[in-house]
């Protein structure tokens, strides 16, 4: 018996719907890791449109861009600004092509770096005034880190890389200088609490580590909208980053990012950027923590059962073999980190990779 489809494997449909007043949403097809379909919202006022989550790299998701810009009786060089929660192609495809085509401003946390660039910050950005006084440059160049492609993870094993269709994709548009895509700079790096006019509205930024390092929520305090992107989904729990540092949690960062999203004052709305809108923000926080808490239960239980082992091994028993690879490994390892950092877990290395125990 098959499963039950979750809304955010559910296809895009052409239609634009209104989600909230001057808050359109613009459904754009994808096939990406299970999903089916991105919101890409869409925010107007006196100057033209702002975009949210603008879709895949690729003819299909900027033809449906365009389509559903169309019936809003709009186009993309009407679109003055992206927004790109965080570093995940679904996300930031057609940001690069309405920044370089159209002047739009490209806007993204502070840590925003995506794995094919050179580094997180371009050279050019750092010279072009961007990054307007010296101090701002300088922190700029010290928050650079190497990209994700070609790394070895933390754990050991095979260098991190995206799918090889998706690399040599990615590689064969920039070869050409495909018109479909160009890689995404971002103009405008916001900071926790920071404060951006979108739509008429007054938007409030919040870094949401866990699921990537650079996610950002945007929280609209007036009407109590939250643009919650990957952060926080209506019924698939977000895919959690392994830690890129020594000594580092993410999964209690995505704790903690979670909690502060469920404390927000006056939230009636939450805009996804997969599935459907919702309204009772602290109850699926919730739920997304329970997974997370019986994901540490079975990795307690199955680390007792098997003794020493590595990440890989450890992830092929709390995954199905259909997950198996770098994405469930990498969730495997924020989970053991978090254990290990809790002093339920022993660590160490051999032949180059970790190796996990209960004391």
């Amino acid at each position: 018996m098959s499963r039950p489809r979750k809304q955010e494997q559910e296809d895009a449909v052409r239609e634009v719907s209104e989600v909230a007043p001057g808050i359109m949403r613009m459904q754009l097809p994808i096939q990406f890791t299970g999903l089916g379909h991105v919101n890409c919202y869409a925010l107007e006022d006196e100057k033209g449109w702002t975009v949210v989550d603008p879709g895949l790299p690729g003819r299909d998701s900027w033809v449906a861009l365009t389509d559903r810009l169309g019936q809003l009786g709009a186009g993309t060089g009407d679109v003055h600004t992206v927004v790109v929660t965080h570093s995940h192609p679904d996300h930031f495809g057609g940001a690069g092509k309405l920044g370089e085509d159209n002047g739009a401003r490209v806007v993204t946390h502070e840590a925003f770096r995506t794995w094919f660039d050179a580094d997180d910050i371009d050279d050019r950005e750092l010279e072009d005034g961007s990054s307007t006084t010296p101090d701002d440059r300088e922190r700029a160049r010290r928050q650079r880190r190497r990209p994700l492609r070609g790394r070895r993870p933390a754990w050991g094993g095979k260098p991190a890389r995206p799918p090889a269709r998706i690399m040599l994709r990615f590689a064969f548009r920039r070869r050409s200088a495909s018109k479909w895509f160009a890689p995404p700079r971002p103009t405008n790096r916001l900071e926790e609490a920071d404060v951006i006019t979108l739509g008429r509205r007054e938007w409030v930024a919040m870094h949401t580590p866990g699921h990537t390092t650079d996610h950002l929520c945007l929280f609209d305090p007036s009407d109590g909208v939250l643009l919650s992107g990957d952060h926080v989904l209506p019924t698939i729990t977000p895919h959690i980053a392994g830690a890129e540092r020594e000594h580092r949690d993410t999964l209690r960062e995505f704790f903690d990012s979670l909690e502060r999203t469920a404390a927000l004052d006056g939230v009636e709305l939450v805009l996804p950027a997969h599935g459907h809108p919702f309204t009772d923000l602290p109850g699926r926080v919730k739920d997304i923590e329970r997974h997370h808490e019986d994901r540490l239960d079975q990795l307690r239980e199955i680390s007792a059962e098997l003794g020493p082992s590595d990440v890989s091994t450890l992830s092929q028993r709390l995954f199905a073999p259909r997950a198996w690879g770098h994405m469930a490994e990498s969730e495997t390892f924020a989970h053991l980190e978090h254990l290990r950092l809790l002093g339920e877990m022993d660590r160490v290395e051999e032949g180059g990779r970790l190796v996990y125990s209960t004391p």
